[in-house]
């Protein structure tokens, strides 16, 4: 890692040529891509299935719960894998996972039942928590240490090209543009109604049968592909000359932290398009495109931005800007009405854009060899904010109003400005 203590991990490869570690980055870099998309497709899905099969704001909520208490449970077996059998492995059961997944979308659409929708999804993200298990540290080896957190931005750069097209993709194939109210549904007659819902379900099913055909694609040329024989070499490596990963303050801070930005992160877009109905009058189709063209584009676009910052700024610093600015925007969304609260939120993913891989980062800074690992799959797991916050954010709207329950991301940027300007460089316990 960047700037890590003398006690570290260190990796080499057979023949240890820069050349060799190209076409290996740009492949492991498409995952970032990938996960991205499915990620991305969640804000359309809520009010989607919402929809579909009549739910709450707290039951659509569940739909990123499935996914990130997926990365909760999986992290460490995902990690425990990598160390047995290797990152390409890993990787490939994680493709197929998600493709399986995918294809399950189908025979949920047909049977209309909620249940099969989110056992579809936890599935997929079984497989996201191989893919990013293997893929944030895999891509930080491939290089030289001191360019590790460069390097992890510029890839998840992709991440944002998928934050861009999610929901382009959903708004076009997925949303269909017809709303009606709770009192208009109740008063159609039952075989209409079953008609609009079964019609509703049924537009995932040539979205996600064409994502699990490329993931399957990306799975083969994985398979074909020789990848670099990374070899971890332990430099003061042993654990228990360490002592306890848990006396890394710093480490812990970041896992909290990680743990309420993505939190964030999730609930900001995954109520967008409620938000933006409810504050600005807005439409569902017309919020997906701004959420795909507006935010997905501008989380790309900070991405690329953070990352040439990076050149001249300390990674903390800049993370303590963008949190601070992110406060002020949800502060504005929460406040006001109209198209200055709807915008406010769609600027918020532009100041994301570099929080997750740097707290990934700074966190990882200074441990050693024998907790390296151990030490992202716990970073990974803290992945299960997004399990938490959504819900939270539902139950407020259905006590209150969609615009009162941004109250939980603002929250949860007080906790990263905490972490870049102080929990980052909390000292290892004695």
């Amino acid at each position: 890692m960047a700037g890590g203590a003398a006690s570290t991990t260190t990796y080499t490869s057979a023949g240890n040529k820069a050349g060799k570690y190209l076409f290996p980055f740009i492949l492991v870099t498409s995952l970032f891509f990938l996960w991205a998309l499915v990620h991305n497709l969640s804000p359309i899905l809520i009010p989607h299935l919402k929809k579909a099969c009549r739910l709450t704001d707290t039951q659509s909520s569940f739909i990123d719960s499935a996914i990130f208490v997926a990365y909760f449970l999986l992290a460490l077996p995902a990690g425990y894998i990598m160390k047995r059998f290797g990152f390409k492995s890993g990787i490939i059961l994680g493709l197929l996972l998600y493709a399986i997944g995918a294809f399950l979308f189908i025979p949920a659409a047909n049977s209309g039942q909620y249940m099969f929708f989110l056992v579809a999804l936890f599935i997929i993200a079984s497989g996201l928590t191989f893919l990013e298990t293997a893929a944030n540290p895999y891509v930080t080896i491939l290089g030289s240490p001191d360019t590790a957190t460069f390097r992890l931005n510029l890839a998840q750069c992709f991440n944002g090209v998928g934050a861009f097209i999610g929901p382009v993709i959903g708004a076009k194939f997925i949303l269909s543009g017809t709303e009606y109210t709770e009192a208009q549904m109740n008063a159609m007659p039952a075989a209409e109604l079953q008609q609009y819902l079964a019609t509703e379900a049924a537009a995932v099913k040539m979205p996600y049968m064409i994502i699990g055909i490329v993931v399957l694609l990306v799975a083969v040329l994985f398979i074909f592909t020789k990848m670099p024989d990374v070899k971890e070499e332990e430099s003061g490596g042993n654990p228990a000359q360490e002592g306890s990963i848990f006396k890394h303050r710093h480490l812990i801070a970041a896992i909290v932290t990680q743990f309420f930005y993505v939190g964030a992160q999730v609930g900001v877009n995954a109520f967008f398009i409620r938000f933006a109905k409810y504050a600005g009058g807005m439409p569902e189709k017309d919020a997906a495109y701004l959420l795909g063209a507006v935010a997905g584009l501008g989380f790309m676009i900070g991405r690329f931005v953070g990352t040439f910052l990076m050149r001249f700024m300390k990674p903390q610093v800049l993370l303590s800007l963008y949190a601070l600015l992110n406060l002020v925007l949800i502060g504005i969304a929460m406040t006001v009405k109209g198209d200055v609260a709807v915008w406010a939120v769609l600027a918020v993913p532009f100041f994301m854009s570099i929080m997750f891989p740097t707290i990934f980062s700074l966190g990882l800074q200074g441990l050693g060899g024998g907790h390296t690992k151990l030490g992202s799959s716990m970073l990974v797991m803290a992945i299960v904010g997004g399990a938490i916050c959504p819900p939270l954010m539902g139950l407020i709207s259905d006590a209150s109003n969609i615009q009162m329950a941004y109250l939980v991301p603002l929250v949860c940027f007080a906790v990263v400005l905490w972490f870049g300007t102080k929990g980052y460089k909390l000292a290892r316990a004695q």
